[in-house]
């Protein structure tokens, strides 16, 4: 009788095993599939939201390269319609459009059959650069290459404004496959009489849209025609139409995808292969007047692919668990084990807290000095987290001669706060790369984070630009606490009132400048520094921090630990409530001993324009040397080179050989230009402006040159002196 009913008793504890193993599958089954299934739709979010990135980043690179050419050869569409009397002058517009335009391979003047009678039916006037930047000149129209009837010509004529072509491959000219850009150039009577051209080479695309490590998607760029400019194949480049995908994909979406790209039309869609291999493709057209489109592809097995992995993973995991819970059901209570999990959850959360600080602080410049082989510049910074990981950071380096930096501060803390920093400092670095203005850096990084912000996070920011010859300092605040600037005091840098980083779209940021001195030291931070509190819950406070700052060393290691000594003995045993980030930059000398003084230069130059290039880099080396924006020096090397090449052409009797010499003087922050001719007596500045509202047609003919050179310049004046025109040019740089 006591076997059987201890036979039941084991029965029904078996029985009750089993149920208890059975619900304890079936919930782990159908949590297992819950957290797929939202796994899942996260990582279908993520691409989806990457693809969108890396088509607007992408779409702002080509962009700005698109533009910059366009703006060129707009530029150069007065210089040039001065200069039809003369067509052997225009090679030397064209080395000027070349020799400024690093992106250029090359520039053109395709004129209409027959134009000047002398040089025959076809005339273009081409200059090249080749592969050692040499510039070399050259009429490549004829009858072998008759650009007349070439597609570029043809749809450039028909075009009202800019027209950019289709890729095409450019024997005579370029030498390889381009891209060309022209602009009608017509005479008084409204007639198109020429082609002003420019050829860019597309295998700067080709570093773009290339494969890099650890991409789980493929990026394309096709024509307006449908060809494939860019690629990570290269076999496929400019000689394959995406119509022909058609063959592996199934017809009908591939089409309506075809159709809406080459429409200009964004979107997204699932297609499959003939072998039913399943990807995910999203699209946008490129901008601009280039027809363009891009797209970028997801294979669904390499999204997934971790996914699967760790689905198999746990499956296997989930049957050993519940063969150990059946075995451990017989040892131990439940409670024991629910303790157990507990435990193991806080454990592994902590080891990924831990592994997510040191991937954030490893994003950190933390060796220093970082430039050891650089005496012009010195710098330290640190950064204490409140809590495992956060939300501040700082960056620098040097590009260009330039110290590009920033310090920011994510609002919130924790982990989405740590992902927020790492999107930050990774646009910094992508938009900085490619731009030098701090305003336009900050404007391309909020736009691209408005865009991703359900979260509403913002990210407080300061971008600045040290230029290491000048000391030019250009900045810009976007709500950030303001830096401060030591020497002998410690003063407050002036900011303006911009909004943080991350809230309004299009938000127009300001830019300001300043100049450091050597020895200057500009000290930067963010609130966790003023905010920090003591035990009775007092704030660090601004004027504190000045108090500190009056006496510290300006050396950037010593006054970053002066700042530290003095929070730690303020703050005491108070836990500490928000991160603190502090970033010291010292400017040591300008580079190459540049100075602040007046200075003065000068070139002279026989009345001939192939000399014309000589003028552009003596104008730039000077403007360069002292700290002048770049579409700055563009403006005052158009001014100088209008007027200079009116002198070689106009001043002395046809076949003398005469002299153009041209001094600059750097004084007063302001550039003066001197230039003085022993041709006949002429004074430019009688000359009344033109009416720029009148069409091309209605305005007469000339003026123009001195008119733009007006508008450029702060002050022009003419004297006679000594048998001598002098032409005095002045533009105040700061």
């Amino acid at each position: 009788m006591k076997k059987k009913v201890g036979q039941r008793k084991r029965s029904l504890q078996v029985r009750n095993g089993l149920i208890i193993l059975i619900l304890a599958a079936i919930l782990i089954q159908l949590n297992s599939a819950v957290q797929y299934y939202f796994t899942r739709n996260g990582i279908t979010q993520e691409a989806e939201q990457r693809a969108k990135s890396e088509l607007k980043l992408k779409n702002m690179e080509i962009l700005q390269v698109v533009k910059s050419v366009e703006t060129a050869v707009n530029n150069m569409y007065w210089a040039i319609e001065r200069h039809f009397d003369n067509p052997d002058s225009l090679y030397a517009i064209e080395r000027l459009l070349v020799s400024q335009n690093t992106m250029l391979i090359g520039a053109f003047i395709g004129f209409e059959a027959d134009y000047y009678p002398e040089k025959g039916r076809w005339f273009e006037p081409y200059v090249k650069r080749l592969a050692d930047g040499t510039l070399v000149e050259r009429q490549i129209g004829s009858e072998t290459h008759d650009y007349l009837n070439a597609p570029w010509f043809i749809e450039g004529v028909a075009a009202d404004s800019g027209h950019w072509s289709e890729p095409y491959l450019d024997k005579d000219g370029a030498e390889g496959m381009v891209c060309s850009y022209t602009l009608p150039l017509r005479n008084a009577e409204g007639k198109t009489i020429a082609l002003i051209g420019v050829d860019i080479s597309l295998n700067w695309l080709e570093e773009m849209f290339m494969a890099k490590d650890g991409d789980k998607q493929t990026s394309v760029l096709v024509s307006r025609n449908g060809y494939i400019l860019a690629c990570p194949d290269k076999t496929l480049v400019m000689k394959t139409n995406i119509h022909e995908i058609t063959e592996q994909i199934n017809d009908t979406i591939v089409d309506r995808i075809n159709k809406s790209m080459l429409s200009g039309d964004s979107g997204h869609a699932e297609v499959r292969s003939n072998t039913g291999e399943k990807s995910y493709i999203y699209y946008s057209p490129v901008g601009g007047g280039t027809g363009w489109s891009m797209a970028v592809v997801f294979d669904d097995n390499e999204i997934y692919r971790g996914l699967h992995a760790v689905t198999s993973q746990l499956t296997i995991l989930m049957i050993l668990g519940l063969a150990l819970m059946g075995f451990i059901m017989y040892r131990t209570i439940r409670g024991f084990m629910r303790l157990q999990a507990v435990n193991a959850e806080k454990e592994r959360i902590g080891s990924e807290l831990r592994i997510a600080s040191n991937i954030q602080m490893g994003m950190l410049p933390k060796t220093f000095p970082p430039y050891p082989d650089r005496d012009e510049v010195s710098m330290f910074g640190s950064l204490v987290s409140a809590k495992e990981v956060g939300g501040d950071l700082y960056d620098f380096y040097i590009r260009d001669e330039q110290l590009f930096f920033c310090i920011g501060d994510v609002s919130g803390k924790g982990v989405p706060a740590s992902l927020v920093m790492a999107v930050t400092r990774s646009l910094f670095r992508t938009v900085s790369a490619h731009e030098h203005a701090p305003d336009k850096m900050i404007m391309q990084m909020n736009n691209a984070m408005s865009e991703m912000n359900e979260s509403s996070m913002f990210v407080t920011l300061f971008v600045g630009v040290l230029n290491l010859r000048s000391g030019l300092l250009r900045y810009c605040n976007a709500g950030h606490c303001p830096s401060v600037v030591m020497n002998k005091t410690a003063d407050l840098l002036p900011v303006d009132a911009n909004i943080p980083v991350g809230l309004v779209p299009d938000w127009k940021y300001s830019i300001q400048q300043t100049f450091l001195h050597p020895n200057d030291t500009i000290f930067l931070y963010t609130d966790g520094l003023t905010e920090a509190e003591n035990s009775t819950h007092e704030l660090f406070g601004e004027a504190r921090m000045m108090e500190v700052l009056q006496t510290a060393s300006p050396s950037p290691q010593e006054l970053i630990a002066n700042v530290t000594e003095a929070i730690a003995a303020f703050v005491g045993n108070a836990e500490q409530s928000d991160d603190i980030t502090l970033l010291a930059i010292q400017l040591n000398k300008y580079l190459n001993d540049t100075t602040k003084t007046n200075d003065t230069q000068t070139i002279t130059l026989p009345n001939n324009v192939e000399t014309v290039p000589q003028l552009s880099s003596f104008i730039e080396d000077m403007a360069v040397k002292h700290g002048v924006d770049t579409s700055i020096i563009m403006n005052i090397n158009l001014a100088i080179e209008e007027v200079v090449v009116n002198v070689m052409n106009y001043a002395y009797p046809k076949d003398i050989v005469g002299e153009v010499n041209i001094t600059a003087t750097y004084e007063n922050e302001t550039l003066i230009f001197v230039i003085r001719d022993s041709g006949v007596p002429f004074d430019p500045t009688m000359a009344t402006d033109p009416d720029t509202t009148l069409s091309v047609e209605e305005r007469p003919i000339g003026g123009l040159g001195i008119y733009l050179v007006r508008q450029i310049m702060d002050e022009v004046s003419y004297i006679y002196e000594n048998n001598q025109n002098i032409l005095t040019l002045k533009k105040k740089i700061k």
